[in-house]
């Protein structure tokens, strides 16, 4: 899950965002089948109820907006400064456990967890002021960072996970290439680097393999302590950034990274 963001920066260097999150999504929508087949829950499809439909749609929707989102982020920000504003969904997902399912065991716990990935997310995207056309890109970034960590929170219950995202996936990318022929856009997909379309296709097949090595963590170990390892990939994004990108942090951004991991640890241990 690390090297998603970074083999998908690699991608969008000269490829429209748009574009990119349309070829990436036929990648995935692959793996995500292939997890509906792995977990056997392809055969209950015929079982989901209308209103189960209509809102697998609207999930799907909102996770296509996600995904664009994220993906015009990356092409005009830093990594080490997107990829934390997304693992912010973990502080939404702990807020909304507590307030919409009453999950207050150890709250006094959780609270501060998520007190201190947010102080930490807070140094790790703060930067010196900037002016002019360089400051409205900097809040270009993070505006569309953020719509993508609220974005994929919007999920669906009652249907197994793997099939929900599958089905979803099928929606985002009806979604993504109705975009790029709005935007009048499709022209610029037979004009795409060889090079940058290799990163876009290793990008979703990271994703997809992500996917896989997460559904075996969680059928082998504990679920609470897996979804948060899930979100300490973060470590391995910064550490990429560096090698690829030569995204150095500063020491503002070394205290933020560490009380990311900090309370993220925290939220694994004492949930």
């Amino acid at each position: 899950a690390g090297i998603t963001s970074i083999l998908a920066k690699c991608g969008i260097r000269h490829t429209d965002s748009d574009v990119a999150t349309a070829i990436r999504t036929c990648v995935v929508l692959v793996f995500a089948w292939a997890m509906a087949g792995i977990s056997g829950s392809i055969g209950a499809i015929g079982a989901i109820p209308a209103k189960a439909w209509l809102f697998l749609t609207l999930s799907g929707l909102a996770t296509g907006a996600s995904w664009i989102c994220y993906f015009k982020a990356l092409s005009i920000g830093d990594v080490n400064k997107v990829v934390p504003v997304d693992k912010m969904s973990t502080v939404l997902a702990v807020l909304i456990a507590i307030v919409l399912f009453g999950e207050t065991g150890n709250l006094a716990v959780k609270l501060a967890g998520t007190a201190v990935i947010t102080l930490g997310t807070f140094l790790m995207i703060e930067k010196k002021q900037s002016v002019g056309a360089e400051q409205k890109q900097d809040r270009a970034w993070l505006a569309y960072a953020l719509g993508a960590s609220v974005l994929a929170k919007i999920g669906i219950e009652g249907v197994e996970s793997n099939l929900a995202t599958a089905i979803r996936t099928c929606v985002v990318l009806v979604m993504a290439w109705a975009i790029v022929a709005a935007k009048g856009k499709l022209e610029q997909v037979a004009r795409i680097d060889p090079r940058e379309l290799a990163f876009l296709a290793a990008s979703g097949i990271a994703t997809g393999a992500s996917w896989l090595l997460y559904y075996y963590a969680i059928a082998a170990g504990q679920v609470s302590v897996v979804v948060q390892i899930d979100k300490l990939s973060i470590v391995v994004s910064v550490l990429f950034a560096r090698l690829a990108f030569n995204e150095k942090l500063s020491h503002r951004s070394a205290i933020g990274l560490f009380l990311i991991v900090l309370g993220t640890a925290a939220l694994a241990i004492w949930k």
